[in-house]
């Protein structure tokens, strides 16, 4: 029977993509290889002079500034990639906040507390709910800027375990929601700020005048339609595609992952003080946040980003002061996981003394030291990307061919949803897609009466969508090291097979919707309508 069920369990279309995945490479030497392909696509490209013209900047005698492929084997950059590899490995952007936020989370589960809180709290919780509550809070976890990766994914296989659930189910929910729900959520955060900063140089870069005014609040009704589509949708993938093809899981055995499997365990006395202890301590923490960005002096707001006229006319929202507030959380997180970590311990016997917790914090790094190695091959393919230009050229003759497709404006919105997933694949950074695409695209789209809101969802929706299936993704390496924590041999390819129906899932609806959006002329936000007035249009 259990050779029956593993030939099921390969069969069909995921099955072969999980079998070819599987004998790729390691992901470090993918990495490699793709850095070694890349050399020589940038060679041929600066041999056959390929350019693209910017689409902002000038030069200093005002013609059109152009931008042509460089040689990855050029003098200079042979001396970068030597000289700046230090830098290059360390501002990899996702390494601080994974190794900063695994501190505190490694005492944390270490000390037990996860274990604890999880399985008191699902004891008599409804089994069915835990997936879409999962997929909620990890597209909600998006305002806490990428800590949502590092916290929610991992959090959401122990919660998985602890319900006698497959781990790696509860892992393919949050990931979906953390990723490929990356733009939904109840309200504008960190990320519509960063975009609509964006689209805002985008259009006042470009020489047409459509009166319209920036608010990053532009995007609001259209990201919270978007969460009340993908919740449900994450929930039937995972329920009814992706856990039943996982099957019943059974732990690795020696795995220290094992301990979340009964959930049905009573707890004891000391478990029980260890939790009232931590939260005390949760407590204490949000106080202490709380505090600093309410208190005297409110260091963790910028009182002064958005006010006066501004707020006035809607060009900017009360959210926009929170800056510092959002970009805090991830050493919040730190501090909260850290504290309620080491008052369970005490009250539990787990932890007696600053050594155990020390030990426990070194051994959160040890697990990241695969991730590591992963990052350091990864920044250097990030980066050589960047040095080619290959990246912007592409972007733009890319925006240019959509341009000139003469389709009505819901098929235009669509294939830009397509095309923004599309490129997704190979540059995975969300603000460096839409500071390419949106100075060709944002002018492009008002040309042919859609507003600078309707550019920046339609972006957001494709950007979102493939981030669950790109190895190229910064944290697709860090997911797979999550889910072998519960399976041991579960490769790249089983990563990409088990994502790849949220994939397509999120795609079709996102697609859809936008399409419905702007065929109904709804608005995206307070005083953000989807479609404006054709510029020079009598």
């Amino acid at each position: 029977m259990a050779e029956a069920a593993a030939q099921a369990e390969t069969k069909g279309f995921l099955g072969w993509v999980e079998k070819t995945g599987n004998k790729l490479p390691d992901p470090v030497f993918i990495f490699f290889y793709l850095i070694i392909l890349l050399i020589g696509i940038s060679i041929v490209a600066a041999l056959l002079s390929v350019s693209a013209e910017h689409p902002t900047q000038l030069n200093a005698d005002g013609t059109p500034r152009i931008e042509e492929a460089v040689s990855l084997l050029s003098p200079e950059n042979i001396q970068r990639l030597w000289v700046d590899m230090p830098k290059t490995f360390t501002h990899f952007h996702p390494l601080g906040y994974v190794l900063v936020v695994m501190l505190g989370a490694g005492v944390a589960e270490r000390s037990g507390l996860f274990a604890s809180a999880i399985r008191g709290a699902v004891r008599n919780a409804p089994k069915a709910l835990l997936t879409p509550l999962v997929a909620l809070i990890a597209m909600l976890s998006n305002h806490a800027a990428d800590a949502g990766y590092v916290v929610m994914i991992p959090l959401a296989a122990i919660i998985f375990a602890s319900a006698g659930r497959h781990p790696l189910a509860g892992i393919a929910a949050a990931f979906a929601g953390v990723s490929g729900g990356f733009s939904a959520n109840i309200a504008p955060g960190q990320l519509d700020a960063l975009l609509y900063g964006i689209t805002e140089t985008a259009y006042d870069a470009s020489s047409i005048d459509a009166g319209w005014t920036m608010n990053i609040a532009g995007n609001t009704y259209f990201i919270m339609a978007l969460l009340f589509i993908y919740m449900p949708i994450i929930w039937f993938v995972t329920d009814r595609i992706i856990e039943p093809r996982l099957g019943k899981w059974v732990p690795d055995e020696g795995a220290d992952a094992q301990s979340y499997g009964d959930e049905n365990k009573p707890l004891t006395s000391e478990q029980k003080k260890g939790l009232a202890w931590a939260g005390i301590a949760v407590l204490g923490v949000c106080a202490l946040w709380a505090f600093m960005t309410f208190g005297p002096g409110t260091p963790l707001i910028n009182e002064g980003a958005c006010s006066g006229e501004a707020l006035a006319n809607g060009t900017c929202s009360p959210i926009s002061n929170y800056g510092p507030f959002f970009q805090s959380l991830v050493g919040g997180f730190l501090v909260l996981f850290l504290a309620a970590g080491w008052a369970y311990g005490a009250a539990a016997n787990t932890i007696n003394n600053h050594k155990d917790l020390v030990n426990m914090m070194s051994e959160a790094m040890k697990d990241m030291g695969y991730y590591l190695v992963l990052a350091f091959a990864a920044a250097h393919f990030v980066a050589m990307f960047g040095w080619s230009n290959l990246g912007l050229i592409t972007a733009v003759h890319g925006a240019d061919a959509i341009q000139s497709s003469g389709l009505p404006l819901p098929i235009v919105l669509g294939m830009i949803v397509l095309f923004s997933a599309l490129l997704n694949l190979f540059v995975g950074s969300a603000s460096a897609k839409w500071a390419l695409m949106a100075p060709v695209l944002v002018p492009m789209l008002m040309l042919l009466g859609i507003s600078p809101d309707g550019a920046t969802a339609a972006y957001r929706v494709g950007d979102g969508a493939t981030n669950i299936i790109t190895p190229l993704m910064v944290y697709f390496p860090l997911i797979l090291v999550f889910a072998q924590r519960w399976k041991k041999d579960f490769g790249l390819g089983s990563l990409t097979a088990m994502m790849i129906p949220y994939s397509i899932w999120l795609l079709i609806s996102g697609v859809i919707l936008m399409m419905i959006w702007i065929f109904l002329g709804l608005d995206l936000g307070p005083g953000a309508p989807a479609q404006i007035p054709i510029p020079g249009a009598s």
